[in-house]
């Protein structure tokens, strides 16, 4: 017995037959096997989805971020923050948002997707000074999300397009990882003020399945936090709304800064 549960009844589980199932089961059966928060989530949406009627993949829609979260995001001023989907999509950013992570929004396809950005652009290896976990993390988030909402047609097609152009991506996906990423560190090479070491916290926003608020700052007083500070006075002096990517010929401010 596992958990209470006979054999027969866990191999059935284990197939993928999940009638009737209850919660209390899949609880006892994460705490036998020891699984964290994310695992323990991703483990009963597997099996709700499992357990219920074959839905069809939904038509997309257009994602809109309220008018309100973006007043909040431009009010944050030294923070630099974005609002995301779970498919990674940037719905919406206040200026430093978009001056920090300026090369995403290179990417003609909108709204411009972290994911694709960390495995399809070449200069990510470069900015993401920790790509390896970078990655691994982006792709366990995704991982997240495809057993919570099995029938989102967008990441499906995202899935199969990282899978189909990134090696790096197919091999992380086969490897079924699953994390929660709400709060941690990003380190940062930016291609104007260099390297950055930053603090993020995410924030779900209510009323919006699967958008969240991810607000990115440094150690006040920190080398980090003048670089930040140099950021957002050299895109407010460039000011290009229509074109928020960095072209190759951008030079780093006179009064370099250089990060913790």
């Amino acid at each position: 017995m596992l958990a209470g549960v006979s054999v027969e009844y866990y191999s059935r589980l284990e197939r993928g037959d999940a009638t009737g199932v209850s919660e209390s089961v899949v609880e006892a059966i994460a705490r036998v096997l020891r699984l964290d928060e994310a695992e323990r989530v991703h483990l009963l949406d597997l099996l709700r989805a499992a357990g219920s009627t074959r839905a069809r993949r939904r038509r997309p829609t257009a994602e809109r971020v309220r008018s309100t979260v973006q007043w909040v995001l431009d009010s944050m001023n030294g923070t630099a923050a974005l609002v995301l989907n779970a498919r990674l999509d940037i719905l919406a950013s206040n200026a430093l948002g978009l001056a920090l992570f300026a090369l995403a929004y290179d990417d003609p396809t909108r709204p411009p997707n972290n994911a694709r950005f960390v495995f399809l652009d070449p200069r990510a290896g470069e900015f993401f000074r920790e790509w390896d976990k970078v990655a691994d993390d982006t792709v366990a988030m995704l991982r997240a999300e495809a057993g919570r909402d099995p029938n989102d047609r967008r990441l499906s097609d995202l899935v199969g397009e990282l899978s189909t152009r990134s090696d790096e991506f197919r091999t992380r996906w086969g490897s079924h990882n699953v994390r929660i990423h709400a709060t941690g560190a990003k380190l940062i090479h930016h291609p104007v003020v260099g390297d950055i070491d930053l603090l993020f916290e995410s924030f779900p926003l209510a009323g919006d399945s699967g958008q969240s608020m991810l607000a990115y700052t440094a150690e006040p007083g920190s080398r980090s936090q003048d670089a930040l500070n140099l950021l957002a006075s050299w895109f407010a002096s460039t000011n290009s709304p229509e074109r928020p990517g960095l072209s190759e010929d951008s030079q780093h401010p006179e009064s370099s800064t250089t990060a913790d």
